[in-house]
């Protein structure tokens, strides 16, 4: 009996990349709106002019004539959140190579889901804003923002089939690269060729220790660090680069399997004999050494990416992700604001995420299954997706830092802003209603 609930312990120990992602999106989503809320709160009351005005003091480096200075709110959207994305093109590497997304098969469903759900909200607000002096915002609807939406697939509880917060995430990813690809192409600055071409020998050098099969950390991390500034002097968005050098850092481990398991096999029958010795680690040198070795063998069968996301991804949803709602959420809200919400660089926003993105991922993924080039999941119904499509609605991290690119005028942007949290409450509100009925009458039904 103690037997068996010592194997059921390590057996829940082990879970998926996927799985243990969802968990930590989904709890990094209650820190994000404690933090959300925060910002708003403060932008408010009393002290909300000297709050925003914070954000926009200057910090930097200075070696001799060389000089690097932003501001705070810089240094959060550009510098930190280039963390950030790395870390989602370290997931989305992954998902690629042996996840959600490694085979059509798998991925054909969130492909066709996320991608309705970028071109129908940014028709919207095409349609919406064309001709307008807010006609450039047309990326802010096309986002979503994963923490947020599985966060309130995880207040649902085990109402939800895990299939479905599965799906939920791999859209979510898809919808990354998609927004990934529209800075990329669209939302630049006047491009500097001198440093593209200086990042584009950094690049190759990355690439160049990935072929050497160099598998320790540091190097990728020194010149991605390089690489970084070179994109962010280069007019190209300096958080391509967290993107970029995710994609160069190794999937494949030092060890192979076969070697782990020889090693570590012929370290633990020289510990055999002393496991029941009292107090020996803390003095045996052979012990000491034994389990050090074991512990090599542990980081060594694990590849940099594994390694990489998973200390990094715990950060990024509980610190950073966090930092940059509390940085960026701060709108004063007053009458004005409020009615501006019928502009239509509000509007387009607002129909687009709250409107757009139900009917883009419900549609398209209804044609894909229609036409036999997806399949849906058994355990899940149209009305789960469409509440799905609604949660997808829930812009917010990704939509504000799209608005960050897209404006530059204080009013837009602020209208942006405002619009981009009243759809992703409406989102996130109707469609936790939407998925707790259809949930609990099918629950009901069995």
């Amino acid at each position: 009996m103690i037997q068996r609930l010592k194997e059921k312990r390590i057996f829940h120990r082990i879970k998926d990349p996927l799985v243990e992602f969802v968990r930590l999106e989904a709890f990094s989503g209650i820190v994000l709106m404690f933090f959300t809320i925060l910002a708003l709160i403060i932008a408010n009351s009393i002290y909300g002019h000297e709050f925003i005005e914070y954000w926009e003091d200057k910090v930097g480096f200075k070696f001799g004539g060389w000089e690097l200075s932003k501001t705070l709110l810089h240094w959060v959207n550009d510098g930190l959140m280039a963390i950030f994305f790395f870390v989602v093109g370290l997931e989305i590497k992954r998902e690629l190579l042996s996840g959600g997304l490694s085979s059509m098969k798998k991925a054909s469903l969130p492909i066709f889901a996320a991608f309705g759900g970028m071109l129908v909200p940014a028709l919207i607000y095409v349609g919406i804003n064309q001709g307008s002096a807010g006609s450039h915002g047309w990326g802010i609807p096309m986002a979503t923002d994963i923490a947020f939406a599985l966060g309130i697939l995880i207040l649902l509880g085990k109402r939800v089939p895990v299939s479905l917060k599965l799906l939920l995430t791999s859209i979510a990813i898809v919808d990354d690269i998609g927004a990934v690809i529209v800075i990329a192409l669209y939302y630049t600055n006047e491009i500097s060729w001198g440093y593209l071409m200086m990042g584009a020998v950094i690049y190759a050098l990355l690439w160049g220790l990935n072929l050497l099969k160099v598998r320790k950390v540091p190097p990728y991390i020194y010149l991605g660090v390089l690489l970084w500034y070179v994109f962010l002097k280069s007019g190209v968005h300096a958080t391509l680069a967290g993107i970029l050098l995710a994609f160069a850092i190794p999937a494949k481990a030092y060890r192979n399997i076969g070697e782990f398991v020889d090693s570590n096999n012929s370290l633990l029958k020289n510990l055999t004999g002393k496991r029941d010795v009292p107090d020996t680690t803390p003095r045996d040198e052979h012990v000491q050494a034994s389990v050090s070795a074991i512990q090599a063998n542990c980081i060594e069968v694990m590849s940099p990416l594994q390694r990489l996301e998973h200390h990094l991804h715990p950060w990024v949803a509980y610190a950073i992700v966090p930092l940059f709602a509390f940085a960026n959420a701060g709108v004063m809200i007053d009458t004005e604001l409020m009615g501006q919400l019928t502009e239509p660089i509000s509007l387009g926003i607002i129909m687009g995420l709250f409107l757009g993105k139900p009917i883009g991922i419900t549609l398209f993924s209804f044609l894909g299954v229609k036409f036999g080039l997806a399949k849906k999941p058994d355990d899940v119904h149209w009305i789960q997706i469409i509440g799905v499509g609604l949660l997808g609605g829930i812009g917010f991290t990704m939509s504000f830092f799209v608005s960050q690119l897209a404006f530059t005028e204080v009013e837009f942007l602020r209208m942006a802003k405002f619009a981009v949290l009243m759809a992703s409450v409406c989102s996130g509100f109707v469609g936790f209603w939407v998925l707790r009925l259809c949930c609990q009458s099918k629950k009901e039904t069995e």
